[in-house]
């Protein structure tokens, strides 16, 4: 029992659910007013994929198959932004108020605010900058390999390749939002070890457990195959291991 409570203090978990508490307005309004933003946002994206040349292999048709799919598509999209923006949001008052949180759980002197500035900056350039690198590499090595390959190998059957339009825009955008996504995933870690939510050893001591997560998580946004799962994990395993490494040689600890 001394062990687990060690590993889980029971005063640091009450001062994070009690924060989390007095944030859920702000949470909930920042999800909802970005689903609101991110209807129409979800039509200007689907008329962009839709005109645009490269994401439709040659041979391929894209059907239409019931009259409410493109309201339903553009609500799993709407969705999709809003949870970015919902997490988004929370990272970056973890990384403000991390400390915080912990030294009012340990009834312990708070820092300065300065610090919790400086990491708040620091989230909000690194969450544009690594969304940033994720979108390219979406963009010009996931996505046009994985169509060509899908529509590769449905030729090679002897098929003919009919893309259903809400599945055929729902899986890039998909992989779009997967790529950003995987891509920040070493950022929330390493704000979560600044902020002294987490503790680094954990995650050292874990990698195993890492690598299992990024291959179900390439699993969760791509064709299921070897291959595939490398080409979303893999990138965000690496530069997990380049966030720790810069995070151990820059701490003050």
């Amino acid at each position: 029992m001394e062990e687990s409570a060690d590993l889980l203090p029971r005063a640091e978990l009450r001062a994070i659910f009690a924060h989390l508490r007095s944030r859920a307005v702000i949470l909930i309004s920042v999800f909802f007013l970005s689903f609101i933003v991110g209807y129409p946002m979800a039509e200007w994206m689907i008329e962009i994929l839709l005109d645009a040349d490269g994401y439709r292999p040659v041979g391929v048709e894209i059907i239409v198959l019931q009259p409410m799919e493109i309201i339903l598509l553009k609500l799993r999209i709407a969705s999709q932004i809003a949870l970015a923006a919902f997490i988004t949001t929370l990272v970056c008052d973890l990384a403000m108020n991390g400390r915080k949180i912990i030294a009012d759980g340990k009834r312990v002197s708070v820092e300065s605010s300065a610090g919790g500035y400086s990491r708040l900056v620091f989230a909000i350039f690194s969450i544009i900058f690594l969304g940033l690198l994720g979108f390219v590499y979406a963009h010009e090595i996931l996505i046009p390999f994985l169509l060509d390959y899908l529509a590769k190998d449905a030729s090679s059957a002897g098929l003919d390749s009919t893309w259903q339009l809400r599945s055929w825009i729902g899986f890039i955008i998909g992989l779009y939002i997967g790529s950003i996504v995987s891509f920040q995933i070493p950022l929330v870690l390493v704000i979560l070890i600044r902020a002294g939510l987490l503790d680094r050893n954990t995650v050292t001591d874990n990698r195993s457990f890492l690598w299992f997560a990024a291959a179900v998580f390439g699993a969760f946004v791509s064709p299921p195959d070897p291959l595939s799962m490398f080409l979303i994990g893999g990138p965000m395993l690496v530069i997990l291991e380049i966030a720790l490494l810069l995070e151990r040689i820059t701490s003050n600890d």
